[in-house]
């Protein structure tokens, strides 16, 4: 079975044409880098609304069955970054370790990184992980978490994910 992957921008200057997505993209081009195994992708493009954000989540997780559902944007401490509360909202496990090391990754790059917000979580069999909007930051963040998401989706029941081995490796225990 090809794991679903939903790829989520939120911006309300994108999604309303003012400018071109280019996070969601950069999400996509990291994971055609790591995955060896197939996949297939869920792409949404919508504008900060808390309500349209958990919608969005709750389709990719329950309807599209996306075993991993990456967002983009709204993590920040502007008033429209709403992005973790709607995926707090949506999960039933938060799993704080995400963040925490995305925040510690981007540290070492930008001391605004302590304003992130990003979180990670699961809602039935489905892994959630909010990522910082810009391109550079996403993929940063991503490589630092990217070698537990495999065995995470294993263990709540997910596609089987390969990743190419001279680009990421996917930790998983032995036995």
């Amino acid at each position: 079975m090809n794991a679903k992957i939903g790829i989520v921008t939120i911006s309300d200057r994108a999604s309303g044409g003012v400018y071109e997505d280019l996070s969601g993209p950069a999400i996509r081009a990291a994971i055609q880098d790591y995955l060896r195994s197939p996949w297939e992708e869920v792409y949404r493009l919508i504008p900060d609304e808390q309500p349209i954000i958990e919608a969005t989540l709750r389709l990719l997780c329950d309807e599209d069955g996306c075993d991993l559902v990456l967002t983009t944007g709204g993590t920040g401490p502007a008033r429209r970054d709403v992005t973790p509360e709607a995926t707090a909202a949506v999960c039933d496990k938060v799993l704080d370790g995400f963040g925490e090391q995305m925040r510690a990754v981007s540290l070492q790059f930008v001391p605004t990184a302590i304003l992130s917000r990003q979180i990670a979580g699961i809602r039935g069999q489905s892994l959630i992980i909010n990522l910082p909007g810009k391109p550079k930051s996403i993929r940063e963040c991503l490589d630092a978490v990217f070698p537990a998401v495999p065995y995470c989706v294993d263990l709540i029941g997910g596609a089987f994910m390969e990743t190419r081995e001279e680009v990421i490796k996917a930790f998983r225990p032995k036995g």
